[in-house]
């Protein structure tokens, strides 16, 4: 390099973690800021053995107008296999408690990272009025932040 040249720096390309880590601050963001209007509103029911269409399936998954939807920052207690009495118990509270929040009003639907899981599953975030409703689920104690550590829901006993 000559002397008076000007300095070029090599283009940095973002890395994979980079990249995920602006844009979960930035779906964060939208949810804080309540930027996403509260536009959806749907009659759920529970969902049976028949179609599903809008129902609730678990305390973290539900279908909307045939689209099968998996609340992405949460993680309630498992029905179909759980490991005890008392997490089916939980699961069943938490599934309630989602069927009457998503009932009570408009809510938006936020996608983050990541628009699928493995099972082909919608990743949203459900909230109202800026606030995560899983989030408010977590605050109930029916369902866990995703990603923070599991909890063991034997032996937990609701209130």
């Amino acid at each position: 390099m000559a002397r008076n040249e000007p300095y070029r720096h090599a283009r940095k390309i973002p890395c994979a973690s980079q990249t995920s880590v602006w844009l979960f601050i930035l779906f964060w963001a939208t949810i804080a800021t309540g930027q996403a209007a509260d536009t959806l509103r749907a009659s759920f029911a529970l969902c049976d053995t028949g179609r599903r269409i809008t129902c609730v399936v678990d305390g973290d998954t539900f279908w909307l107008d045939g689209v099968k939807i998996r609340i992405a920052d949460i993680d309630a207690p498992e029905i179909s296999q759980p490991a005890c009495r008392e997490e089916r118990v939980a699961g069943e509270a938490a599934k309630l408690r989602l069927l009457q929040m998503l009932n009570a009003g408009e809510f938006s639907l936020v996608s983050g990272v990541r628009d699928e899981d493995r099972y082909g599953r919608k990743l949203r975030v459900v909230s109202r009025a800026g606030k995560s409703l899983g989030e408010q689920l977590v605050q109930e104690k029916l369902a866990r932040r995703w990603g923070s550590p599991r909890i063991d829901w034997c032996g937990v006993k609701l209130d």
